[in-house]
């Protein structure tokens, strides 16, 4: 098994960085749409016979132009029925053009050289926000040869959606917002709030809670100035540790000065005390790492210089004693539960 091991080092606890890299404004995001169509034109890939919703709807579809037909009567292969997804950004006005999703919903082999017909696509209200059509891309190849297969059940529609309905956010006559920090914390919502009030000379942002902070505009700005001035004032960020750990593919990714607590641990066959002192120690048949690190083998001791035991150097010393990325990552999250690493450990 493949292993990756990154480690993320921060030269500090906290570093400059722009508001809008941290927070989002509250009433400013993308909005879903979906919708149900057919796909026509394709060459005997579409769906069989036992997809008797397609069959349906190109009955109901047919019936729409004046032509009465059974869908038993039905035994095209050149039609498939998809589900069409798109999203709408912040502010998207009527005519603005969107790409759309098509992906297969019956037993079609592939929707190459189709043509996606006229679909509705509603949101959550059962509202039309959008009307989608057009031909359809899958991307690189379907067969073998030169360029990347392709997943031919699935294609896109560049520019294939057209903005019908708009999303009302009205920010120019508001005289308050809300910022939302994209991660929660107490430290960071002050800071925030402390940046801006800094900046303006004047209390005119306050922290809500450990997420949101509202704002008051000023009275000589209009409200989209306040915030494109706000976004950009710089502020102190405090980011969390954390421990990334992917299973499938054994990619641990670390801060590199996260700390854990001195501990002896058993798993299967492998046993180590982590030792930390203020002079390292160099038993006989021990192994320098660095002058911060030393293995010793034979103990199955590792010893660590006061104030560098890290999720890093447990890291490295598991990786020369031999164990496999199963063995670390088992490893690391009975720590996690046994309370010896703080950070947060979050497996994907």
């Amino acid at each position: 098994m493949k292993f990756i091991l990154l480690f993320i080092l921060f030269f500090s606890t906290l570093y400059a960085t722009k508001i809008s890299d941290v927070s989002n404004i509250v009433g400013v995001r993308d909005n879903q749409v979906i919708g149900y169509s057919l796909v026509v034109g394709l060459k005997k890939t579409g769906d069989g016979t036992t997809s008797r919703f397609t069959l349906q709807s190109i009955s109901n579809m047919l019936r729409a132009m004046n032509i009465n037909m059974d869908p038993i009567d039905i035994m095209s292969k050149n039609v498939a029925a998809v589900v069409v997804t798109a999203t709408m950004k912040p502010f998207a006005r009527q005519g603005d053009k969107i790409d759309v999703t098509v992906s297969s919903i019956g037993d079609s082999k592939s929707l190459e050289g189709g043509t996606l017909l006229m679909t509705p696509l509603k949101g959550v209200d059962g509202k039309i926000y959008a009307l989608a059509q057009g031909a359809i891309s899958i991307g690189g190849l379907n067969t073998r040869g030169a360029g990347n297969a392709s997943h031919p059940t699935t294609g896109i529609v560049f520019n294939g959606g057209i903005i019908e309905r708009e999303i009302n956010i009205d920010l120019f006559h508001q005289k308050y917002a809300t910022l939302s920090l994209k991660e929660s914390g107490f430290r960071n919502a002050v800071g925030i709030q402390k940046a801006i009030n800094d900046y303006y000379h004047t209390q005119l942002a306050i922290a809500m809670d450990s997420r949101s902070i509202k704002l008051k505009c000023p009275q000589n700005r209009s409200m989209i100035e306040f915030l494109a001035e706000v976004q950009e004032i710089n502020m102190d960020y405090h980011p969390k540790d954390k421990i990334i750990i992917n299973e499938r593919t054994g990619t641990i990714v670390a801060g590199v000065n996260i700390e854990l607590k001195p501990v002896v641990l058993t798993h299967g066959d492998i046993t180590i005390k982590i030792v930390e002192e203020k002079k390292l120690s160099k038993p006989a048949g021990s192994m320098s790492v660095d002058n911060n690190l030393v293995i010793g083998l034979n103990e199955n001791e590792v010893y660590t210089k006061e104030g560098t035991t890290t999720v890093a150097n447990l890291v490295r010393s598991l990786q020369k004693l031999g164990a496999s990325p199963k063995d670390i990552i088992s490893i690391l999250e009975a720590m996690k539960s046994a309370g010896s690493i703080s950070a947060e450990l979050k497996v994907i």
